[in-house]
């Protein structure tokens, strides 16, 4: 069966819905189960995510009004998200690359390709080129992997399959798994980050390493510049929500199972993404932190900001939601019928910009995992819809 038919009949069943329920009208913020979260919230499955579009009649009402008023807000909990002038002299020629091996394989040739991310910094990937398929220039994807395997790890999982389809692939992770001095999330990145380059999130810096990455991309021959897509799960899939809404060199972005409420199951609040309880350096006072941002009035049950706002940042580009289980929360890494509400309160500005169709949750039972019988038909289809059929410009 093509992919597209398998695609269109999975979604035909995923957004049919439950008598009991339609998922498209849900709502909801999400419960918070997170055991170590530093807000519990309870109650606030109970409160309706803030809509985006109240009072906005036009498109130029989300461009000149809301839109700026979300990327100054998300731009002061990243810290910033780009190096600032004082950062400069630690980023390099990113086309200065140094590869280690090559092997030709039957439909790619695959390159183990070390990139200066910072000058002092050479991060590890597999670049993976097609063959037989013509002298492109070809779509190309940046995939990230989870927080275990490593950066090879994608070849299997999706890249494999997409350099067989056309499309070239960088396969990656983020800097809080590998960075300088060995050092990873557990052992002091977020913090080495710091120490260089002052107030600047981990979910931040992984942004602009993606841009870094694009950037290398684009400087190939075989690469269309215009058609670059990324795709990461779990912490690859946090890093991709940040990507697909500040990196608008990425066209079409998928996130599988990041779980995508801010304080729902899972764990964005730990210093290594975005670091809720640090104080802001330019105020210096325990009341202003990011859990100050995203929560302002603690009196009221769930959060005023979430990942609905990032997610609609991304508009009008390609994002794509997978989730892993289609039950009601369980404490789980995986975004489950809960998370309808983040995407369905997006949609709104995708309906508002007409192009609702380029804001998509496919939810899976095929639990917390990078590869399945249900996931892989959605990125696949997103991907050819995307960066080949009706490429976005």
């Amino acid at each position: 069966m093509p992919v597209r038919r398998t695609f269109s009949v999975f979604l035909l069943i995923c957004c049919a819905g439950s008598a009991e329920e339609d998922h498209l009208a849900r709502l909801h913020q999400h419960k918070v189960t997170a055991k170590h979260s530093p807000a519990p919230e309870p109650g606030a499955e109970n409160e309706l995510i803030p809509s985006l579009v109240d009072g906005l009649d036009s498109p130029e009402d989300w461009y000149g009004k809301k839109r700026p008023e979300l990327v100054k807000l998300w731009t002061q909990i990243l810290g910033k998200l780009e190096p600032d002038a004082r950062d400069r002299h630690w980023f390099g020629d990113i086309r200065k690359a140094v590869i280690r091996d090559r092997r030709e394989l039957e439909k790619y040739t695959r390159l183990e390709v070390d990139l200066p991310i910072e000058k002092d910094f050479y991060q590890h990937h597999l670049l993976l080129l097609p063959k037989n398929q013509g002298s492109g220039p070809f779509p190309a994807v940046v995939c990230w992997t989870s927080t275990t395997p490593d950066y090879t790890a994608p070849e299997q999982w999706w890249g494999g399959w997409l350099a067989a389809h056309g499309y070239v692939v960088l396969t990656s992770w983020s800097f809080i798994r590998h960075y300088r001095d060995d050092t990873n999330y557990a052992s002091g990145a977020a913090e080495k980050v710091y120490e260089r380059f002052g107030h600047w999130l981990g979910l931040g810096k992984m942004v602009d390493d993606a841009r870094r990455e694009a950037e290398y991309l684009r400087s190939l021959k075989q690469v269309d510049a215009g058609r670059l897509g990324f795709i990461g799960f779990s912490l690859g899939a946090k890093a991709a929500v940040y990507v697909a809404a500040f990196a608008t060199e990425f066209k079409a972005t998928v996130a599988l199972d990041p779980h995508i409420a801010v304080n729902g199951s899972s764990n964005w609040y730990e210093p290594w993404y975005l670091d809720w309880l640090r104080p802001f350096p330019d105020i210096p006072t325990p009341q202003h932190t990011v859990l100050s941002l995203l929560n302002p009035n603690p009196a009221r049950p769930g959060f005023e900001h979430d990942h609905h706002e990032v997610m609609a940042l991304t508009a009008p580009r390609a994002f794509l939601l997978i989730g892993g289980s289609q039950s009601e929360d369980r404490g789980g890494d995986s975004d489950d019928l809960e998370s309808w509400g983040y995407v369905n309160r997006a949609r709104e500005v995708y309906q508002l910009l007409g192009v609702p169709e380029r804001i998509q949750y496919v939810s899976t039972n095929n639990g917390h995992k990078a590869a399945g019988p249900a996931i892989d038909p959605a990125w696949q289809e997103f991907f050819e819809r995307w960066l080949k059929e009706t490429p976005i410009r």
